[in-house]
């Protein structure tokens, strides 16, 4: 079984008797099921599950459930036998984005207290924003994502010992020695590789076959696209361009979106597809980045909302969409290829999964950085750029934002291939994996409804 360090913050909501039912949120086939289940049937006696997907599909039973008696009665006529006390029968009501009144519904079940509750679901930031009668205070929304670079690492067998020695040695700033260097190196290029899709680790584990595992990333790729247009008919066409058009954005030299492409339409602009760009993000496929030009503590009051990058969920994903089966652009170094959008893409989605709100710095004049993140230690941004090649010393747009005496910058950071850590001023060089340290141990997006 691959280890999810989500499943800890399950286990010790459940035991918890907190007054909030947890709702996991996420893309599709990033392990949400598999991981709930896994707790809850080790947790409870009965465990009942409910995917209302399948119903909206098959009997519709749930469909007009309207008060907790209604529901009770739908349960008890598929589940009954297993229906005990809240204290040993749990209810996982699974897609419920299926069904939105049953979000209503979740604050009457816990306050009943019949029976313990948990539930998850797909595209549930589109289907919350929708939904105006969610009871403040009810539910406590957690956001899942694909396996990180940590939990590759646990599943290719590096135990707790080993990881908590290199965070160690990253909180200290000291550099590993060659042969450990070499050793996460290559976990992390077979990262790039198989990505943090469970059914695409679970193929590499099981097979060491990468036409089987670019075969399932591409299964999943191709469902997401589909999965997320038919979710809102009227704009599906639009959606599905912006999501088509993300790889190929990624390999421009700005990388950012460009509106005009969207649909070769002069004279488009940002504003013509934010609930597009909205949509993609809030279903967990698409992980966004905006513009900043004046970056100032907390970064969120200064962004911008003109200027846009869209990055895959997963860096599997976009591997094998870049390069296929040949697996030499990554393991090999090769010098024709630029492998800076794939190196970006796996910040991105290590530092959003560690609860980091992500921007990029955008200058006309004095260039642009990679990431922005806020450090509410010091109450500054933090610069971060991310290097493929071996120049990663030279970065004339960083040098100038961290001598602009306006940013009040404290530290900034380059990622790279390169194995000593060193300092000068305030840049700090690491290699590329720490960034599976950055922010912690948490690896899930919380919010509070």
């Amino acid at each position: 079984m691959l280890k999810r360090k989500i499943a800890e913050l399950i286990e010790e909501h459940l035991r918890s008797g907190s007054e909030r039912i947890l709702l996991i949120d996420g893309a599709r086939q990033v392990g949400k099921t598999y991981i709930i289940r896994h707790v809850g049937k080790k947790l409870f006696p009965n465990f009942i599950e409910i995917n209302m997907l399948e119903d909206s599909i098959g009997d519709r039973l749930f469909e007009n459930a309207k008060t907790i008696d209604d529901f009770y009665l739908r349960v008890s006529a598929i589940k009954g036998e297993l229906m005990g006390e809240a204290n040993d029968t749990l209810i996982f009501i699974d897609e419920i984005q299926a069904y939105p009144h049953l979000l209503t519904m979740l604050k009457f079940l816990r306050d009943d207290n019949r029976f313990t509750y948990i539930a998850s679901g797909s595209l549930l930031g589109v289907t919350l924003a929708q939904t105006t009668s969610i009871p403040i205070g009810s539910i406590r929304k957690v956001r899942m994502f694909p396996l990180d670079f940590e939990e590759f690492l646990y599943a290719n067998g590096m135990n707790a010992f080993a990881i908590n020695a290199l965070r160690k040695k990253f909180e200290a700033r000291e550099s590993l020695d060659e042969a450990m260097h070499a050793k996460i190196m290559d976990s992390f290029k077979r990262y790039l590789l198989v990505g943090g899709l469970p059914a695409a680790v679970n193929a590499y584990l099981d097979t060491k076959n990468i036409q089987a595992v670019r075969e399932i990333q591409r299964e999943i790729h191709d469902y997401y696209a589909a999965d997320a247009s038919k979710y809102d008919e009227e704009n599906k066409l639009k959606i599905r361009r912006i999501y088509d058009q993300i790889p190929s954005n990624l390999e421009n030299k700005k990388k950012r979106v460009v509106a005009q492409r969207i649909e070769g339409k002069k004279g488009s602009t940002f504003a013509n597809y934010e609930d597009e760009f909205e949509y993609l993000i809030s279903a967990g496929i698409a992980l966004n980045v905006q513009a900043i030009s004046t970056p100032t503590f907390p970064l969120i009051e200064s962004s911008g909302k003109n200027l846009l990058k869209l990055y895959l969920n997963d860096v599997g994903i976009l591997t094998a969409i870049l390069y296929g089966n040949n697996i030499r652009a990554i393991l090999e170094d090769e010098r024709s290829i630029n492998l800076g959008s794939v190196y970006e893409s796996v910040v991105a989605s290590e530092l959003i999964a560690h609860g980091f709100n992500l921007f990029y710095y955008d200058n006309r004049s004095k260039g642009e950085v990679d990431y922005l993140i806020d450090d509410y230690d010091s109450l500054s941004a933090v610069p971060i750029e991310v290097k493929s090649g071996k120049d990663y010393t030279i970065h004339s747009a960083l040098n100038n934002f961290v001598k602009n005496d306006d940013y009040h910058v404290k530290k900034a950071f380059v990622l790279s291939n390169a194995r000593e850590i060193t300092t000068s001023g305030k840049i700090t060089y690491l290699p590329i994996y720490d960034v599976m340290f950055f922010g912690g141990q948490d690896t899930d997006r919380e919010t509070q409804l």
